[in-house]
């Protein structure tokens, strides 16, 4: 569920809002006051926008902004139909306290004297009837003097409150002459001016100053892009029925664009399956299209929308790839200047990066691409596909290849690039089919079908991939034998990848199979398409497809094997994609298993590959960083942890990527004492976990988190559930005694590591109900030979309980135990199972440095991290009935006494609360009254005393 302040809510359009009226501009005077008569100010340029409907209110976005005018400059900078003003509109309308925000509309031709006079309006407003703040600042209704700016920085300054004033469309200011004087009055009012803006593009203000002050708050495309929570709110405001299924969909879709989303609300409303609609949206679309090709192509040079319009041939491009295809020098320069702006051009973080389109406007594009000249257009193909083929990437090379009628092209890919277009990815992009090839060409080159299934099968296109597969077939009977055979072979290549894509495990092992019968046949050297496949090919491709079955069903041992081999394989056979693929999983299924050297070794391997960049292999990606997650958790280096695992999304979809990514979700959780989210996210993974072990583990880490919060007897009856218990002490005694490991039936049919985890949280669950005996019978034989396939964080942990265990009747024992324990520790740095283990390993490890060890740095710091972190733990309350106050103190009482924690003064407190320096003390003397305190450390003393700090 989405966090309370990241809901959406619906409400009634508002109705009181006070607008500004006729205003007779005049130096120092007010509304009407006299002066100098000038043309009569626009009242709808002084108030807040119109909401449109339906209002939806956006309480992430309002309370950002709250946040950010604690400083003097917040800036909502996004393309057009991001929703700044309906933001910014919103924001002024729920802003409380007085004085409400002074509004300033921006138009298209304003001129310096123009500007101010409304800004002079605005503040005077502003100011108006605020008591207790004396006169209304002296705005001048022109450019200012420096002696009026100066004059009108001191009135400002003086003020109990501070000013906020909202500048609308600031990007339609093209002089910076003309917000010279709003410079000078932000940095010469105390603070007491503080202004919020909304620009299309860099506002002529030098906001590389508070920039590097850190007193500048951004709000760009990436915060204004609506959520899929957001985006279920916003249908629902508009009726319009949409499964919860299709709404990451929709997001998607429209790239979080609000302006978007409402045209897709108002089209979907009137389908009559708007799930299947959404496929449908597309940003040709008539509205669509005349919204960005007035508010976002309009306005670019002709240049810039040209290099638009010509890269959108590919999904993505660098700048070589831009510079190949526009024929352009600086269509790479182009491309970085529009994604500086954000919204409709984004860039990924690689070096070099690369750039794509919002999906509407990229759907926009292609299709005034597709109006180009076929023969232009064919050249552009053309020139991708070069590009594509030269920078090891086939798959993209052989779309443009057949799009481009470069036949030969594109049978000479599939003949000698098979290996690396097999599609590993899921919910790739949409990208148009190219043209089926022609009868003529297929009659003669069987192979060019077979390319064109090829491309639909990366597509994603199972049903157009089938039928191409079955024409290729149709006229490869005639074919000569060593011909005949590595057709034979590519067509099975192109059934194990359909088989992959209909999710059938059966079929992908029998068709893995058939690949790997195919011989190698011998044929005339110079002819490439009778020549023989590398052996390594073919064991790489059917490896990594039986690798990702086993994976998928958590069979992680077998998984891991299968990726090993086909790692090898593909490194042999010099194929980046497939070894990407591989090293991604080994890397993770290294890391599940405790092989935290070689996991990482594998994932950064994986991430310096150049398959790795411009949005082509985020799946992959994203195992390698899940891996490093891992890796990160069990050194206990959380911080890093928590980094890698955002950066694992897209694998986390994945159930056994997905499995492993919430025990260490579910363990930063808890560390960081939010024990209930990480419950959560256990429970929800083993709903989905594929396989007994990952099951088993699973359970495991939930029943120790129940134990660890108290509920002890749903811990027991979980593990009970899960089969726990099953090897007792006699079983285990004797398994001791023969080095068989423990014997009996595999409970809940847990292999060995899935066990022992759930018979490791056992005995923790009964030693903290207090029964050291019980939990010593429950603890597996961690020094077997089987013990060696668990995982190594389930092997540490029964070996640390153990010592534990021991340690109250034969503390050398334990000392003995407790060094096998940091041998098999030490290799791999796992600290992890140390550092969150039981209250007495701390006790333990310090005595183990006086009796010595091999390991004594790796133990002192271990002892030296936990005694920083009970420093840092808060003290234990006091027994007995707790303290009550005679007279509670009030919510406004209650703020305050939390900011005389600080070091901030009364002048300041009143600052950052809006409140004037007499109130602020009315509410200190009150709260020294209440808490029997005469100064303000007692005050504060008192307060956590009752524990209302």
């Amino acid at each position: 569920m989405p966090d309370e302040a990241d809901r959406v809510e619906v409400t009634a359009s508002p109705t009181d809002v006070t607008t500004a009226t006729d205003v007779t501009p005049g130096w120092g005077g007010s509304a009407g006051g006299l002066g100098v008569v000038g043309p009569p100010l626009l009242a709808s340029r002084l108030s807040p926008a119109a909401l449109p409907e339906p209002v939806l209110v956006r309480p992430r976005l309002l309370d950002r902004l709250d946040r950010g005018v604690a400083g003097p400059v917040t800036l909502v900078l996004a393309p057009a139909g991001w929703g700044k003003t309906t933001l910014l509109a919103a924001w002024a309308r729920a802003v409380r306290g007085e004085p409400p925000p002074a509004w300033v509309t921006v138009e298209a031709g304003d001129t310096g004297e123009r500007l101010w006079a409304y800004l002079a309006a605005a503040l005077r407003a502003a100011a108006d009837g605020v008591p207790g703040e004396g006169p209304q600042p002296p705005a001048p209704d022109g450019p200012p003097r420096p002696d009026q700016l100066e004059l009108l920085a001191a009135a400002l300054a003086a003020r109990e409150r501070p000013v906020l004033l909202v500048l609308d469309d600031l990007h339609r200011v093209t002089d910076p002459a003309a917000l010279a004087g709003l410079e000078f009055l932000l940095r010469h009012t105390e603070g007491r001016l503080r202004v919020v803006a909304g620009a299309r593009t860099d506002p002529p203000l030098a906001l590389h100053r508070w920039r590097l002050a850190g007193e500048l708050t951004e709000i760009g495309p990436a915060e204004l892009a609506f959520t899929p929570d957001e985006v279920a709110d916003l249908l629902v405001a508009h009726g319009v029925p949409l499964p919860a299924a299709a709404v990451p969909r929709l997001a998607e879709r429209t790239g979080g664009w609000p302006a978007g989303l409402r045209f897709a609300a108002l089209a979907l409303r009137a389908q009559a399956d708007p799930a299947r609609a959404v496929d449908r949206f597309t940003g040709d679309q008539p509205d669509v299209a005349g919204y960005l090709r007035d508010e976002v192509l309009a306005p670019l040079d002709p240049a810039a929308r040209d290099v638009l319009r010509r890269s959108a041939v590919a999904a993505a491009v660098c700048a070589d790839l831009a510079d190949a295809v526009t024929g352009r020098p600086d269509a790479g320069q182009v491309l970085a200047d529009l994604a500086r702006e954000g919204g409709f051009v984004q860039r990924d973080g690689s070096s070099p990066p690369w750039y794509r389109c919002q999906p509407l406007l990229a759907d926009l594009l292609r299709d005034e691409l597709d109006r180009l000249p076929a023969d232009e257009l064919g050249e552009l193909h053309r020139r991708a596909a070069g590009w594509y083929a030269g920078h090891d990437r086939p798959a993209e090379a052989l779309r443009h290849a057949l799009a481009g009628g470069e036949w030969d092209t594109a049978t000479e890919l599939l003949i000698a690039r098979w290996p690396e277009l097999a599609p590993y990815e899921r919910d790739r992009p949409a990208v148009p089919a190219p043209p089926e090839p022609p009868a003529e060409a297929v009659r003669r080159d069987p192979e060019l079908a077979l390319a064109g299934a090829a491309e639909r099968a990366y597509a994603g296109d199972a049903e157009a991939a089938a039928r191409q597969l079955r024409r290729a077939v149709e006229h490869a009977r005639d074919l000569p034998a060593p011909r005949r055979d590595r057709f034979r072979r590519l067509a099975v290549a192109i059934e194990l990848t359909l088989a992959r894509l209909a999710g059938d495990h059966g079929e992908v092992r029998r068709a893995a199979g058939r690949l790997l019968a195919t011989g190698a046949p011998d044929g005339p050297v110079d002819d490439p398409r009778a020549g023989a496949a590398e052996d390594a090919d073919v064991r790489a491709v059917a490896g990594t497809a039986l690798g990702l079955v086993a994976l998928a069903e958590g069979e992680l041992p077998e998984a891991a094997a299968r990726f090993a081999e086909a790692l090898a394989a593909a490194r042999r056979a010099g194929r980046p994609r497939t070894e990407l693929v591989c090293a991604s999983r080994s890397a993770l299924l290294d890391a599940a298993h405790g092989a935290l050297r070689a996991a990482e070794r594998h994932a950064r391997e994986a991430l310096a590959l150049p398959s790795c960049q411009g949005w082509s292999s985020r799946l992959d990606c994203g195992y390698a960083y899940l891996a490093l997650a891992l890796v990160a958790w069990d050194r206990d280096e959380p911080a890093e942890a928590a980094a890698h695992l955002t950066l694992a999304g897209p694998a986390t979809a994945e159930p056994g990527a997905a499995a492993l990514a919430a025990l260490c979700r579910a363990g930063l959780l808890a560390a960081g004492g939010e024990p209930a989210a990480a419950l959560r996210a256990l429970v929800v993974a083993r709903e989905t976990a594929p396989g007994a072990e990952l099951g088993a583990r699973l359970a495991a880490d939930e029943a120790q988190l129940r134990a660890a919060v108290g509920d002890v007897e749903s811990a027991r009856a979980l593990l009970a559930d899960a089969g726990a218990g099953a090897t007792d002490a006699a079983t285990a005694a004797a398994s001791r005694a023969t080095g068989s490991g423990p014997a009996g039936p595999e409970p809940g049919g847990a292999g060995g590591g899935g066990r022992a985890a759930l018979d490791v949280a056992l005995a923790r669950v009964r030693l903290r109900s207090g029964d050291p005996r019980e939990a010593g019978r429950a603890l597996p034989d961690w020094t077997g030979p089987d013990a060696a396939a668990w995982p190594l964080s389930v092997r540490l942990s029964a070996g640390l309980l153990d010592a534990v265990l021991t340690a109250s009747g034969d503390g050398r024992r334990a000392g003995r135990i407790l060094e096998q324990v940091l041998d098999l520790a030490e290799p791999e740095g796992c600290r992890r199972v140390f550092t969150r283990a039981e209250p007495g390993v701390r006790d333990l490890l310090a005595a183990h440095l006086d009796s010595g060890t091999a390991h004594w740095p790796t133990v002192s710091d271990l002892v030296r991290g936990a005694d920083e972190r009970r420093a840092d733990e808060p003290p234990e309350r006091p027994a007995g009935p707790e303290r009550t106050l005679d007279e509670p103190l009030t919510e406004r009482e209650l703020t305050i006494l939390r900011y005389l924690q600080s070091i901030l003064s009364n002048v300041e407190i009143a600052s950052e609360l809006s409140l004037s320096v007499n109130t602020v003390k009315t509410h200190v003397r009150n709260i020294y009254r209440k808490l029997d305190a005469t100064r303000r450390r007692e005050a504060v003393r008192r307060a956590r005393e009752l524990r209302l700090i």
